[in-house]
């Protein structure tokens, strides 16, 4: 097994109703491989609710989050994921690590996150069916696969995915 103990991913929650499995599973994949993992959600709440009831801890607030100080940006799914569609700030963040080629993934309604970031014009991704609009609105081109790299950006359709998107993360974090 790789070892990426140098390797630093960021972890982005819904404050309410993540889908547990998108974070938990790519979680354990990545920490199995020595990855620094961070958590932060939207908000100045701690203690984060996933939508099957998992709980997860922020450890670093969303402000803080350069990409210069980390590897990859990783999105999670969920109803709650929404919060952060039309979020300017989550965009920006978005756009700085985009520029600078780091990882960035997003599973389930998170891709659409990045289609709103402008990141997915021209790119090839898969996400959530009830996201699909927004991806191709937005310039993407939608591929219906369990799991979609293009370049520097991995997109995954739902929690079923989830610990295949994981090794994903840490199959690119390894280049």
């Amino acid at each position: 097994m790789t070892n990426l103990k140098d390797k630093k991913v960021v972890f982005v929650l819904a404050p309410r109703d993540f889908r547990d499995e998108e974070y938990f599973q790519p979680k354990v994949i990545l920490q199995s491989q020595a990855v620094q993992i961070f958590t932060v959600a939207k908000g100045n709440e701690e203690e984060l609710t996933g939508s099957q009831g998992g709980k997860a801890r922020t450890d670093e607030k969303l402000e803080n989050i350069t990409a210069a100080n980390f590897d990859a940006l990783v999105f999670v799914g969920g109803k709650g994921s929404r919060v952060y569609f039309k979020d300017k700030k989550i965009h920006k963040i978005i756009n700085d690590f985009n520029d600078q080629q780091k990882v960035i993934a997003a599973i389930c309604s998170a891709p659409a996150i990045l289609a709103n970031a402008g990141i997915l014009k021209d790119k090839k991704a898969v996400c959530f069916e009830k996201e699909r609009e927004i991806l191709e609105v937005n310039g993407a081109k939608f591929v219906d696969e369990e799991i979609v790299v293009d370049h520097n950006i991995i997109t995954a359709r739902d929690f079923n995915a989830a610990l295949n998107f994981g090794s994903k993360i840490a199959e690119l974090l390894n280049k």
